[in-house]
C-alpha cells in the first residue's frame, strides 16, 4: 500500500529527529571524548569539566539561533523584493538618483504634493513636453495628473489625452516609477475650489537643481502646482542619467497610441509593404508652416500677402518681419516640394520607390508637387491608400491623424523629413532608439546653397549629385554622440533628437562647439 501524505510527513519527521538526535549524540562524544576521570580524580574535577561542555554547548546553540535569525530576515527582504512593484512615498528634499532603473524596485517615499499640467503646442510637442514631465514628477516625488493637452492651438484640436494615448497603459507602464492619477483628489480639488490654483510656467531649458531649489518648494507649500507650459522646459544635456532615461521610458514604453490609431496605423503599413519599401517624407510645406516661418521661396505675389496676413492673425507667433530669402539661406525653411524632388534624386533615391507624404495639404496643391511626382510617380498619402470610412473618426483631429503618420514614419524603409521641426526629431530619436533605422537629416542650408548654383549652371548634375552625398554621409541616422553648445540650447541637438543616454554607448567623443 502506498503511504499516506500523514504517514510521509511522520516519517520524513520521525527520520529528520533521528538524524538530529545522532548527530548531537557524536557531537557530545566529540567533546567528551578527551576527557578521561580515573577512580582517584574528585569528583569536583568531574564536574567542572561537565560545566565547561554545558557552556559549549549553549554558545554553539546560540551562535546557530542567530545565523537563523539573521537567515529568516534576509529571505523577508528577498521575498520582499521579489513581490509586484507598488508605490509608497518618501519625501527627500533633494535629487537623489538611483544608481539603476527603478522599474522592478519598490519605492519608499512620502507623497510631496501634486503636479497638473497643460500641455501646449502639436502633437509631437506636447508628447516630448509630457515624458519631460513624467521624469520631473518621478524625482521630485510628487503625483501627477494625467496631462491636459492643448485645444487652443492653430490645429484646434478638442482631443482629450485619452482619445490619443492609451491612458490606462500610461499609468500602469510607469506605476513602479511614479504615480499617475486621472484626475485631482476630491480633497485637493475643494482645496483649490476654495483658494486658488497656483499656477505658473517652468523657465525653458532647466536643469533639475531649478526643479528641486524653486519648483519642489512651491508644491510643498501649495501642495498642488500648475504648469501652464510644458515645451522644451527640461534641458539637454547637464542632466543626471537617470533623468534622461525616465524620459525615454516615458517615450518610448509608456506612450503607446489609443488601440484604434495603432491598428489603422499598422494596416497603412501594411498596405505600404504589400507593394514595396517605402520612404516617408515629412514635407513641412502646409500653409501654417511657411505663414509662421514667413519663408516664401516659389510663391507668388498673391501667395505670399496671404501668408503675411496669416502670420499677423496670430499674436503668439512672435516674429512678424521676416527676411525670406536671408532665412532660406541660412538653412532655416522648410524645403520646397521642388527642392526636395532634386535632393533625394542627388540621393539617388530608387525612382521607383514609394513616397508616403507625412503632412497635411501641401500649399500650392499639385502646382507645387508636378516636380516631386515627376521625379518619383508613386507618391501616396493615407487619404489616397485607405477607404473614406476609415479615416472619418479621426479627420476633424488633426493630432490624431498627425499620430497615424508618427506610426507610418517608424516603420517606414527610410525617414526623411524637410524641416527640423517636432515631428522630425522626435520621430528620429525614435528610430534610433529601435535600431538606428535610416533616418536622412537633409543639411537644408548645404541644399540650398548646391541647388542655386546647379540651378545657375555652376555645377554639374554629376557635380551637384557627388556634393550632396558628400555632404550627407553622417547625416543618415547612424549612432553619433548629441552635439552639444553650452549657453545655446536651441542650437545643440534636442535630446529627442539623439538620447543617447538611452542607446548602445559609443566610443567616439562628444560633439561640441
Amino acid at each position: 500500500m502506498e503511504k499516506t501524505k500523514a504517514d510521509l510527513e511522520g516519517s520524513e519527521y520521525g527520520e529528520a529527529k533521528f538524524k538530529h538526535q545522532k548527530n548531537m549524540d557524536n557531537y557530545l562524544k566529540d567533546i567528551m571524548g578527551g576527557i578521561k576521570v580515573s577512580k582517584g580524580e574528585k569528583l569536583t574535577s568531574l564536574i567542572s569539566q561537565s560545566r565547561f561542555c554545558r557552556l559549549k554547548l549553549l554558545a554553539v546553540a546560540a551562535t546557530t539561533m542567530l545565523l537563523l535569525c539573521a537567515c529568516a530576515v534576509q529571505y523577508t527582504t528577498f521575498s520582499d523584493a521579489m513581490k509586484p512593484g507598488m508605490l509608497i512615498f518618501r519625501s527627500s528634499q533633494h535629487f537623489s538618483a538611483p544608481l539603476n532603473s527603478t522599474a522592478d524596485i519598490e519605492r519608499d517615499y512620502v507623497n510631496n504634493g501634486f503636479l497638473m499640467v497643460s500641455s501646449n503646442g502639436g502633437l509631437n510637442q506636447m508628447r516630448a513636453g509630457i515624458c519631460d514631465m513624467v521624469a520631473i514628477a518621478r524625482f521630485l516625488n510628487v503625483t501627477l495628473i494625467v496631462p491636459e493637452l492643448d485645444k487652443t492651438s492653430f490645429w484646434n484640436d478638442q482631443s482629450q489625452f485619452e482619445d490619443i494615448f492609451d491612458v490606462d497603459h500610461f499609468i500602469a507602464s510607469l506605476s513602479n516609477e511614479v504615480r499617475i492619477l486621472k484626475v485631482l483628489p476630491q480633497k485637493q480639488r475643494r482645496r483649490i475650489e476654495i483658494a486658488s490654483l497656483y499656477s505658473m510656467p517652468p523657465v525653458s531649458w532647466s536643469n533639475m537643481t531649478f526643479y528641486n531649489n524653486t519648483i519642489l518648494p512651491r508644491i510643498k507649500k501649495y501642495e498642488v502646482l500648475h504648469f501652464t507650459k510644458t515645451d522644451t522646459r527640461l534641458a539637454n544635456n547637464g542632466i543626471p542619467v537617470e533623468v534622461q532615461k525616465m524620459r525615454c521610458k516615458a517615450n518610448y514604453e509608456a506612450l503607446r497610441f489609443t488601440p484604434p490609431i495603432e491598428e489603422l496605423g499598422k494596416k497603412i503599413v501594411r498596405l505600404m509593404r504589400e507593394r514595396g519599401p517605402f520612404l516617408v517624407l515629412h514635407l513641412r510645406y502646409e500653409m501654417d508652416m511657411l505663414a509662421f516661418s514667413g519663408c516664401t521661396e516659389g510663391c507668388d505675389d498673391d501667395e505670399i500677402e496671404e501668408l503675411t496676413k496669416m502670420r499677423y492673425a496670430y499674436p503668439w507667433w512672435k516674429e512678424k518681419e521676416i527676411n525670406s530669402r536671408k532665412k532660406r539661406k541660412s538653412g532655416k525653411c522648410p524645403l520646397t516640394p521642388e527642392e526636395t524632388a532634386l535632393a533625394l534624386r542627388a540621393l539617388d533615391i530608387d525612382p521607383s520607390m514609394q513616397i508616403y507624404i507625412a503632412a497635411g495639404d501641401i500649399y500650392g496643391g499639385e502646382r507645387r508637387m508636378a516636380s516631386l511626382r515627376l521625379a518619383f510617380p508613386h507618391i501616396v498619402k493615407k487619404e489616397t491608400l485607405l477607404e473614406a470610412s476609415d479615416l472619418e473618426p479621426f479627420r476633424n483631429y488633426s493630432n490624431q491623424m498627425a499620430a497615424l503618420d508618427y506610426l507610418v514614419s517608424l516603420e517606414s524603409d527610410i525617414f526623411a523629413p524637410t524641416y527640423g521641426g517636432n515631428m522630425a526629431r522626435v520621430v528620429e530619436g525614435h528610430r534610433r532608439y529601435l535600431g538606428f533605422r535610416t533616418t536622412i537629416r537633409l543639411d537644408r542650408m548645404l541644399l540650398v546653397n548646391l541647388i542655386d548654383q546647379y540651378k545657375k549652371g555652376r555645377l554639374s548634375w554629376d557635380e551637384f549629385s557627388q556634393a550632396v552625398k558628400t555632404g550627407h554621409a553622417d547625416r543618415m541616422g547612424t549612432p553619433t554622440r548629441r552635439l552639444e553648445i553650452p549657453g545655446k540650447p536651441k542650437e545643440e541637438d534636442y535630446f529627442y533628437n539623439n538620447p543617447q543616454e538611452c542607446l548602445p554607448p559609443i566610443s567616439t567623443k562628444p560633439k561640441s562647439l
